[in-house]
């Protein structure tokens, strides 16, 4: 707006440019002020406004150098720009003298020719104007707490241009205002200081005890499943109390913050961590977890302090953990979880320097118990502790042995446990997909070395497959491996998939049975009966064998139900071409009854346990197909 527009609307061109700029710095002081407002943006807006409020082509925020003898650019505007930005923001300019010693005593310093004006008569800054073509600059010290900043720059390029008062005050007025940005930023710069001082730990620069009950309270608002639990790791850590008194070497704070700087490197991506107490720490999982995961954390966390020892000049680190959790329905708050482990760490810490202690006494021994098992089921994989039995399927049409089920065993000492008692934690831990691999590689390798069946058939290997396996996506690819390996026909191996694992959302179960089928593999549904969709599933998936569940077994020759039920089963094997296969047959008879219902293959304690692999061999050598 210029001076012919203000006497249109004020009628007094003075009056209407002090109405203007008045209205200008009202929109600036807002806008400078606002919460969102950072620092480029404000040193934008003051540009801008000052740019059409003086009606100059370019303005230019410089800071001045500590020895005071250079300028550097921290904002350019150029309303020639299609961007606003303008020429000259990388630029700096020397000072020799008058220019820097005008700001320091004037309120503004406005040249009407900059050519010949004695306070802009450097080279530095003569240099600078004729690259630009300015003509005119009209430029406002920055000051803050009497301290010269630098300046805000009004340029006029073209013609010289006098400048009125109005104009030099409110040049005066934008480096006022420049000024307010930057004291505004220092503002939040230092509260933000404050408040990372208030809710951090000086020495570690975790979060302390406040920021982590904060941030434990969301998660325990948040909603979860009833499988998953909130948790509290307090790892209790410290030099011994000796070394403490010594005058020399490493003090307390170094070795928290060893400590603190191992659990970050360790443990910092999936938990938060929190220094909590002047000898402890806070461990927070970043994602929902189950009750064996957290208890994997603690026992991590022990090994942590434990690798970090001997630390500084062979000092033995102490590292008491403690685990305190919470299911959906227990009712406590924030607080009192957080008390909760930091009690299990000092009764841990009570009991040795690297002990583990969970707060629920009850949970404590089959939690620490199921970690030991774990670590255990580890060493026996790369120990090659594992050893395959193989129960017989008992073909009562032929007289013969008709197939094998591979059933792993573990050689844990002097004792030779089944699935049954690891299978569960092989799961929930993911160690079942390596151990899945193992079983089925050696089964197809064994499978190799059986003589033929009486009847002068070979035996089919069936072998067991998790939900885990099912859904992994190597699956398919590891069957295919394990059969080129040994050699086996696809036709004699039957992999039995659970009728819970096919009806999973989470995978694709036509796609892999058909995949698998084209191996030319073949299916087993085992525990048939027991789903929700046993029927339904026969016309969708691509299935060889069902084995009747042993529950429905059990009950015969006495329970109608059940022989309703298993006669149910061999009329639909008749009548599909399925075969048909009773799980658990232990009394004559239970043979008998399945026998007159039309099942005819048989497989239980009546014909044979599981058994290794040379006893296996004998007895089919044997030709031995009678029960024991």
């Amino acid at each position: 707006m210029n001076a012919k527009a203000d006497a249109a609307i004020y009628g007094d061109p003075d009056q209407g440019r002090v109405a203007r700029y008045t209205h200008a710095l009202m929109v600036l002081t807002r806008t400078v002020w606002h919460d969102d407002c950072t620092l480029s943006r404000a040193f934008d807006v003051i540009c801008r406004t000052a740019a059409s409020t003086l009606d100059v082509p370019r303005v230019n925020i410089w800071k001045l150098d500590e020895a005071g003898n250079k300028l550097v650019c921290l904002h350019a505007f150029d309303s020639a720009a299609t961007d606003g930005a303008g020429a000259g923001v990388d630029e700096t300019i020397e000072l020799e003298g008058p220019y820097s010693g005008a700001l320091e005593q004037v309120r503004v310093v406005d040249a009407t020719n900059v050519a010949t004006s004695p306070a802009t008569a450097e080279r530095g800054l003569q240099a600078y104007f004729s690259r630009h073509g300015i003509c005119s600059v009209l430029d406002a010290p920055v000051r803050l707490e009497g301290d010269l900043l630098g300046v805000i720059c009004s340029e006029q390029t073209g013609k010289i241009r006098p400048w009125q008062a109005e104009e030099k005050t409110f040049a005066g007025s934008m480096g006022d205002y420049v000024a307010m940005a930057i004291e505004i930023q220092r503002r939040r710069e230092t509260e933000k200081e404050l408040e990372h001082l208030r809710l951090h730990d000086s020495t570690t620069d975790l979060p302390n005890r406040q920021y982590f009950l904060e941030l434990l309270q969301l998660r325990m608002r948040a909603p979860r499943t009833p499988e998953q639990v909130i948790a509290v790791v307090h790892v209790k850590s410290g030099m011994p109390y000796t070394t403490i008194q010594s005058s020399e070497g490493p003090t307390a704070e170094d070795a928290m913050l060893a400590v603190a700087n191992a659990l970050r490197q360790r443990v910092g991506i999936e938990c938060s961590i929190a220094r909590v107490r002047a000898d402890g720490f806070a461990l927070l999982p970043q994602r929902q977890c189950g009750e064996f995961e957290v208890v994997t954390l603690a026992q991590q966390c022990s090994e942590i302090v434990q690798d970090l020892s001997p630390w500084h000049d062979a000092i033995e680190l102490s590292g008491a953990v403690g685990l305190a959790l919470v299911h959906e329905s227990d009712g406590i708050n924030a607080r009192e979880l957080m008390r909760r482990a930091e009690q299990a760490a000092d009764r841990a810490s009570q009991r040795g320097r690297h002990s583990l202690e969970v707060f629920d006494v009850e949970h404590h021994h089959g939690l620490v118990e199921r970690l030991h098992l774990e670590k255990a089921l580890r060493d026996a994989l790369a120990n090659d502790a594992f050893e395959m039995h193989y129960q017989p399927e008992f073909d009562g049409l032929h007289n013969a042995w008709s197939a094998a089920e591979a059933l792993v065993r573990w050689r844990r000492g002097d004792e030779l446990l089944t699935a049954a008692a690891f299978m569960d934690v092989a799961e929930t831990s993911s160690l079942i997909l390596p151990l899945g691999r193992w079983i089925l590689r050696r089964a197809c390798r064994d499978a190799m070395d059986w003589p033929l069946a009486a009847d002068g058939e070979a035996l089919t290997l069936r072998v067991n497959v998790s939900a885990q396996q099912f859904e992994d996506r190597s699956f398919v690819e590891g069957v295919e491996e394990a059969l080129e390996r040994s050699g086996l026909p696809p036709a004699r191996l039957c992999l039995e998939i659970t009728e819970t694992t096919l009806m999973r959302e989470n995978v694709d179960s036509l796609s892999v049975l058909h995949r698998l089928r084209e191996l030319g593999v073949r299916i087993a549904v085992d525990d048939f009966g027991t789903g929700y969709s046993s029927m339904s599933y026969l016309k969708r998936f691509p299935i060889d064998v069902i084995k009747i569940d042993r529950s429905f077994i059990n009950g015969l020759p006495e329970g109608v139900m059940d022989q309703a039920i298993v006669a149910a089963i061999a009329t639909l094997g008749r009548s599909t071409g399925l075969e048909v296969v009773a799980e658990g047959v232990e009394t004559e008879a239970q043979r008998d009854a399945l026998q007159k219902l039309g099942v005819t293959r048989l497989q239980g304690w009546l014909y044979a346990r599981a058994m290794p692999q040379q006893e296996l061999i004998a007895r089919l050598n044997a030709g031995t197909a009678m029960p024991l």
